[in-house]
C-alpha cells in the first residue's frame, strides 16, 4: 500500500469515526463503501481494521455515557445479534449465489423504502416498543451482518424510531456494534487475519480514532433532533441504494 493510499484510508476512517460518534452508526458502511469504490485496500483488510477501530471508538465514546442506555432493550438486541452473526456466516456457505443476491436485493429495497418513509415522518413513536421487537431487530441485524457484513440497518431503524433522545440511541448503537465488533475480531484472530501489515496500519489509526471520537463528543453538529434523524435515514437510503446497485450490476 502506497503512502498516498494509506493517508486516504486513514482520512476516511477519521470521517467515519466522527460520524459514528455523533449518530451511533456509519463507520463500517462509510469506510467499506469508499474503500471498495476507490479500491483503496482489500475488503478483508479493511473489515479487520474496522472491527478494531469500532472497539476503540466505543472504548473512548461510551465511558460516562452508559446511564443513557436502555439496558433491557440492549440485552434483547444482543441476545439476537451475537448468535445470528455466526449463523449468517455459516448460512452463506450453503446458499446459492442467486439466493444470496435475491436476499441482498430485498434487503436494499426494504432499507430504501423504510428510509424514505421515516425521512418524511422523522418523529419517533409515542410509546417504546416491546422487548421482543428489540430481539427481532437484533436477530435480523445479526443475520444480515453474517451474510453481507451489513449488520446496522435493522437496529438503526428500530432505535431511531423509539421515543429515546439521541444520546440514548447513539450510545445503544455504539454498545451493540462494540459487541459485534468484538465477536468479529475474535473470529478474525482465529483465522490469522491480523498480519503485520494490519497491525502497522492499526498503529496509525489509534491516535486518529481517539481524536475523531473526542471531537465527535465535544463538537457534535448543531442540528435539532428531527434534523439528525433525517440525516440518519438519508444515509441509510444511500446504503440501500448501494446494495441494490451492487446486486443488479455486479
Amino acid at each position: 500500500m502506497s503512502i498516498e493510499t494509506a493517508v486516504a484510508l486513514l482520512a476516511v476512517i477519521a470521517v467515519g469515526t466522527y460520524f459514528q460518534t455523533v449518530t451511533g452508526f456509519g463507520l463500517g458502511m462509510i469506510v467499506i463503501g469508499v474503500s471498495s469504490g476507490f479500491g483503496l485496500a482489500p475488503i478483508s483488510l479493511v473489515a479487520a481494521i474496522i472491527s478494531l477501530v469500532t472497539l476503540m471508538n466505543s472504548a473512548v465514546a461510551l465511558p460516562g455515557k452508559l446511564h443513557h442506555i436502555d439496558w433491557p432493550a440492549a440485552r434483547y438486541v444482543l441476545v439476537g445479534v451475537l448468535p445470528l452473526t455466526l449463523a449468517g456466516v455459516l448460512l452463506l456457505e450453503y446458499m446459492s449465489a442467486t439466493a444470496a443476491n435475491l436476499l441482498q436485493l430485498l434487503l436494499g429495497l426494504t432499507i430504501i423504502y423504510s428510509g424514505v418513509v421515516f425521512m418524511l415522518r422523522p418523529a419517533p413513536l409515542v410509546k417504546r416498543s416491546s422487548n421482543l421487537s428489540f430481539f427481532v431487530s437484533g436477530f435480523f441485524s445479526g443475520l444480515f451482518g453474517g451474510l453481507f457484513g451489513m449488520a446496522g440497518p435493522p437496529v438503526i431503524f428500530h432505535f431511531y424510531r423509539q421515543p429515546f433522545d439521541l444520546a440514548t440511541v447513539r450510545n445503544m448503537l455504539l454498545l451493540t456494534f462494540a459487541f459485534t465488533a468484538g465477536t468479529r475480531t475474535i473470529f478474525a484472530g482465529t483465522q490469522g487475519t491480523f498480519t503485520p501489515a494490519v497491525w502497522a496500519l492499526i498503529g496509525f489509526t489509534v491516535p486518529l480514532v481517539a481524536l475523531a471520537t473526542i471531537a465527535g463528543r465535544r463538537y457534535p453538529p448543531p442540528f435539532a433532533q428531527v434534523t439528525m434523524r433525517r440525516i440518519a435515514f438519508g444515509v441509510l437510503i444511500l446504503i440501500g441504494s448501494g446494495l441494490v446497485f451492487n446486486t443488479l450490476y455486479r
